[in-house]
């Protein structure tokens, strides 16, 4: 069930906030630590703070499988976004250090990713953090992960 997204936002934005923030509270103790602060934080929800996601512009991103054992053969799966902040004067990097899975639906991305538009945080059934992301144009991508870690780096 998705709370804060386009179609929640269109029918009531600020009943759709209030229902999120709700539910993040409610769902505090589950929630990873990193997950929590993002989507608690008034500023990753505000279009004029120069550290929000909104209409930021994909830069990269970048799946890897950092492996331990003997034989490299213990394996977990991370991903890195990285952002190019809609003021053009930083950047934002996203770390999953575990991903369980992934989906990046692209319905056109001739001329890039677009800009973000609008995100959130979710609980899967296993406990683990549910980030699911608004590009526009329509592309989408969700994010199952152990936690997100976030990064502001000044240009």
């Amino acid at each position: 069930m998705a709370y804060y997204l386009t179609k929640e936002r269109h029918a009531n934005v600020s009943g759709a906030y209030k229902r999120y923030q709700a539910y993040l509270r409610e769902n505090q103790n589950q929630f990873p630590a990193g997950a929590f602060a993002l989507g608690t934080a008034e500023w990753w929800q505000d279009a004029n703070d120069h550290r929000s996601p909104h209409d930021a512009w994909l830069e990269s991103l970048t799946i890897f499988e950092p492996a331990t054992g003997e034989r490299c053969e213990k394996r977990v799966t991370a991903m890195r976004v990285r952002l190019f902040g809609a003021y053009h004067d930083g950047f934002i990097e996203l770390f999953y250090p575990r991903a369980f899975s992934y989906s990046l639906q692209s319905q056109n991305s001739a001329h890039g990713t677009g800009e973000w538009v609008y995100d959130e945080f979710r609980l899967s059934s296993d406990g683990h953090v549910i980030h699911e992301i608004e590009w526009l144009g329509g592309n989408r991508w969700i994010i199952e992960a152990s936690d997100i870690e976030y990064q502001w780096l000044t240009k």
